[in-house]
């Protein structure tokens, strides 16, 4: 009898499994590339509130990247062992490729975290040098998938702010390293790559920002055109920016940046000025996209490409009035900590009802045999 009774049991454990099988699978089949900016968005906030003294903020989003940054790995490694078709389509995808650009920004902005909030040196440098390591795979697989595609779309198809993520994951690698050796003098060769990083960083912004701001004023757009992936256009030179003022703050104790301080010190200033232009811009598009046209704001991961600008314009504002020794912007992340606070806790609100609401839908599918 205890056998039978036990079979209920079994078979409700057994659907369970399916259940959490299912979703890990639907999961990974269809897991957008760039969604590595969710670790990025928690990552750079975490950063600005451990820098402006908001220590309990800071230690609880490193919390919550200890647990998005792995479980986005186990995703992409399922991703690869399964579903080689849809990650092979995404590579060469002109749209969505950019996006693995967020391994290599996600991996060093959590190494950044590690190293600005716990102090966690061994953990920071490890993710430095799998940073870099990805940073190769990615930038040259990318650019040569959709240089040597065969069918390639227009420029109106194919380009968007999701381009300039490779800047980001550029200068993403400077800002880790200059965090590891913020008190300490890196050998030549470590110099050497942080400056390289910084300048390439800042050729891919120069590159690829004219296309994307002649699509926008000279291309025919829809509202749904005008997606959060475009503030990478200011989240780009905020990182930039960040990147810049961490090497002038090294000169001191990093001899191969003296030389070239005139030059940090004006494309530094340059980028915070381009990144602080965008901010109405993008601002306004975002009042005309859904209040004039209307359109419905739902959570899509895309969003984290928002938050990540806001936290990043936050904390590069900080570091360039401390670079610069310009007092009087310190009142600008004071204030703007709280815009990226919010705009966090909004996109996270919407991640775990979408979580919900998945789980329900395939929980029923499975119950119902489909």
């Amino acid at each position: 009898m205890r056998g039978n009774e036990d079979l209920p049991r079994t078979a409700g454990a057994a659907a369970e499994r399916g259940t959490v099988r299912t979703i890990i699978l639907g999961a990974a089949e269809t897991l957008f590339p760039g969604y590595f900016a969710l670790t990025m968005a928690t990552g750079v906030v975490s950063i600005a509130s451990a820098l402006l003294g908001m220590q309990p903020i800071a230690w609880t989003l490193l919390v919550i990247n200890w647990i998005a940054y792995p479980s986005l790995w186990g995703l992409t490694l399922v991703r690869v062992a399964a579903f080689r078709r849809q990650l092979a389509g995404d590579i060469s995808d002109h749209q969505r490729a950019p996006g693995f650009f967020t391994l290599v920004a996600g991996t060093c902005v959590f190494g950044t975290q590690n190293i600005v909030v716990a102090d966690a040196r061994i953990v920071a440098t490890l993710l430095w040098w799998f940073g870099l390591g990805l940073w190769i795979v990615v930038m040259y697989g990318f650019f040569t998938a959709v240089t040597i595609r065969a069918r390639k779309p227009s420029l109106a198809m194919g380009i968007n702010g999701a381009w300039l993520i490779g800047a980001v994951a550029t200068q993403s690698i400077v800002v880790l390293r200059g965090a590891l050796d913020a008190g300490t003098t890196p050998p030549e060769p470590i110099q050497f790559i942080a400056l390289m990083m910084f300048m390439i960083g800042s050729m891919l912004y120069l590159a690829i920002i004219p296309l994307i701001f002649y699509r926008l004023t000279f291309v025919r757009l829809s509202s749904r055109d005008f997606s959060p992936p475009y503030w990478i256009n200011m989240g780009a030179v905020a990182i930039s920016t960040l990147a810049g003022a961490t090497l002038i703050m090294r000169a001191e104790t990093w001899p191969l940046i003296k030389p070239f301080l005139p030059f940090l010190l004006g494309f530094t200033m340059f980028f915070w000025s381009v990144a602080t232009w965008w901010i109405p811009f993008l601002l306004t598009l975002m009042v005309w996209r859904y209040l004039w046209k209307r359109d419905r704001l739902a959570y899509e991961p895309a969003l984290w490409g928002m938050v990540f600008p806001l936290g990043m314009y936050t904390t590069s504002t900080l570091q360039l009035s401390r670079a610069m020794g310009f007092e009087f912007l310190k009142v600008v992340p004071q204030v703007f900590i709280y815009v990226a606070l919010a705009a966090w806790v909004a996109t996270m609100a919407g991640l775990l009802l979408h979580i919900y609401r998945s789980a329900v839908t395939i929980r029923a599918r499975v119950q119902n045999g489909e």
